[in-house]
């Protein structure tokens, strides 16, 4: 398995139930935080893909 693909796959479910709790949730804070915590895997999993290659 390639390394980074982890950290990109599990960055887009967060990424995903962070927007998700955004839209539908009092908690616009916490969403915004969730959101944030998963782009930042997304981004760190893609460098290690293109790092890699």
């Amino acid at each position: 398995m390639r390394e980074g693909l982890i950290p990109a796959v599990l960055g887009t479910v967060v990424s995903a139930s962070g927007a998700a709790l955004f839209s539908s949730s009092k908690y616009k804070l916490a969403a915004t935080g969730i959101l944030g915590f998963g782009l930042a895997h997304i981004v760190l999993g893609a460098i290690d893909l293109v790092e890699h290659r």
